[in-house]
């Protein structure tokens, strides 16, 4: 348990005592929201060092070259842990807003940071949100803003196999015109979900798989887009297993 207290008790104090900084922040984006990106970006993603430092997570990366850096990207993972969040956003090298819940806009002064990295909420009950949500992301890409996306939905319970993919999420990427990075995430929910509520040390691989250019495709490689994310996600996946 004594992990889970460390975590728990800087993520507290990192919320309480970066109120400041949220009003600095909040100055500097009405001067320069590019700058504002950035130094958001740098501030949480210093938190979530620290976390997984705490956490005592290792993590192997594979094919992290292959993500383009003079471009925003649609990342495409599997999803086992809030961890993968941490995880995925310390390494992307340009600012990267998550979709998330909308249940995540319950918590004061988190939701401010979420909201100051980009982060887009989610209601899948709400159909004509969900689409206002799509939409935003699709901006944020046009912006410059890579965006991470994890299309099961929630996050899934079991390592055996992934969860059905939602397809309308990767409309992003054709719409947008960015390519599609897909992420396999193994042995993330081995840090918490898989024993709460301990945290325990764990290592954990990803691997960073091929971009997907859409504009390479053809109508009917389009069409099933989610099918060949998710297929080459499992074919990393299941190759990864042995690294853990």
């Amino acid at each position: 348990m004594i992990r889970l207290i460390l975590v728990a008790t800087f993520v507290i104090l990192f919320l309480i005592l970066s109120i400041p900084l949220l009003l600095i922040e909040w100055i500097i984006g009405k001067f320069n929201m590019d700058l504002k990106d950035r130094s958001s970006q740098k501030i949480v993603n210093w938190a979530f060092r620290v976390c997984l430092f705490l956490a005592g997570t290792s993590v192997t990366v594979i094919g992290q070259e292959k993500v383009p850096t003079d471009r925003p990207v649609l990342y495409v993972g599997n999803h086992r842990s809030y961890f993968d969040i941490l995880i995925t956003s310390v390494r992307a090298p340009r600012p990267t807003g998550y979709v998330a819940k909308i249940e995540m806009l319950r918590y004061p002064l988190l939701r401010n940071w979420m909201r100051n990295i980009r982060c887009t909420f989610l209601d899948r009950r709400d159909v004509k949100k969900g689409m206002k949500t799509i939409l935003d992301n699709i901006a944020l890409l046009k912006s410059g803003i890579s965006v991470c996306v994890f299309p099961e939905g929630t996050r899934n319970r079991t390592s055996a196999s992934l969860l059905e993919f939602h397809d309308g999420s990767l409309k992003m990427a054709e719409k947008s015109g960015c390519p599609i990075v897909p992420m396999a995430i193994n042995n993330s929910g081995a840090i918490f979900e898989d024993h709460l509520p301990k945290i325990v040390k764990s290592h954990v691989v990803i691997e960073y798989c091929d971009p997907i250019y859409m504009e390479d495709l053809s109508k009917e490689e389009k069409r099933f887009i989610g099918k060949q994310v998710a297929d080459i996600i499992v074919t990393h996946y299941e190759k990864n297993k042995e690294l853990v």
